[in-house]
């Protein structure tokens, strides 16, 4: 008799446990994905590259780590940000910052040298050098706010150069590429080099 009830006993104190770890997993399970959630909404998002403007640092089809916000810091000449502007174009485009406000760009387009403040720039980066011209006026200074920004495959980039684009205001940027999470496929060959998975400069 007494080991009935001290079975009876076990069972209800069992099933309480058992009801409590499942309490407890489903907490956990909900606070890690309210956590990855917030995560990717206000500190990074994932963005993909679409072309092949910023060809041969990222190719089409990339997929990059992009800090947003406050985490994104100040906006600097050599940063590879993401914006969008609806009135260029509705999806997000993926450019370097040339200068930044009070800087003054000028191109020759003869020879596809870029100057900011009356000195040339070293672009090791760079596809090829800088030809094409699509309307922007040169030589010109970045108000405040904003930005100049171009494609690394500067002969086959819609950047400001293009009249519609011009300078950007930083309202538009969504954040800066900071890591390329996964490569597409190379624009020629159509492999991927896995061995490009990095922080992004």
């Amino acid at each position: 008799m007494r080991n009935n009830k001290t079975e009876l006993a076990k069972a209800p104190a069992e099933a309480s446990t058992a009801g409590q770890s499942l309490y407890e997993w489903v907490r956990a399970l909900v606070s890690s994905v309210l956590a990855v959630v917030l995560i990717f909404t206000f500190v990074v998002r994932l963005i993909g590259v679409d072309g092949h403007s910023m060809v041969p640092t990222l190719q089409d089809g990339d997929r990059l780590a992009v800090t947003v916000g406050v985490l994104a810091g100040k906006y600097r000449a050599g940063d590879i940000v993401v914006l969008r502007k609806q009135s260029f174009l509705e999806e997000p485009i993926v450019k370097r910052v040339i200068a930044v406000e009070g800087q003054t760009v000028d191109i020759d387009f003869t020879n596809g040298s870029v100057e900011v403040d009356g000195k040339v720039l070293n672009e090791p980066y760079i596809n090829e050098l800088t030809f094409r011209s699509d309307g922007t006026e040169f030589p010109l200074t970045v108000p405040e706010g904003s930005v100049f920004v171009m494609g690394d495959n500067r002969n086959h980039s819609n950047d400001s150069r293009d009249i519609r684009l011009g300078t950007v205001d930083t309202g538009y940027i969504i954040g800066k590429a900071v890591f390329l999470l996964y490569p597409g496929a190379d624009s020629e060959t159509g492999k991927r080099d896995y061995s490009r998975i990095g922080f992004i400069r």
